[in-house]
């Protein structure tokens, strides 16, 4: 299982709208879900710091994650453009490969 690890830091007063868009039912994850390869999407808050997050976007593999940002790149950077009217800050963290046990 692959996973791709974002940060944000979200905008005050848009943290609503940032967690319909960005968690497991919002635009992100039915953009996702389109696809077999896909698994689920979790959306985290840290209640320190509560304008940060995470989304852990779980795939089969890499490389259908990969594929998947390749076909649909155009509907992809136009979410990724209305997110950032929420988010003063975004970063991938990282791709990681679960480890199984």
């Amino acid at each position: 299982m692959f996973v791709a690890l974002w940060e944000y830091k979200v905008k005050p007063g848009c943290e609503k709208r940032f967690e319909s868009a960005y968690g497991p039912a919002g635009g992100w994850a039915r953009l996702f879900g389109s696809d077999r390869n896909y698994r689920e999407t979790r959306l985290l808050r840290d209640p320190f710091r509560p304008a940060m997050y995470l989304t852990l976007d779980f795939w089969k593999s890499r490389e259908a994650y990969e594929k998947f940002m390749a076909i649909h790149k155009e509907e992809y950077q136009g979410l990724d453009a209305a997110g950032e009217e929420l988010t003063s800050h975004e970063r991938r963290l990282g791709w990681y490969k679960l480890v199984e046990p």
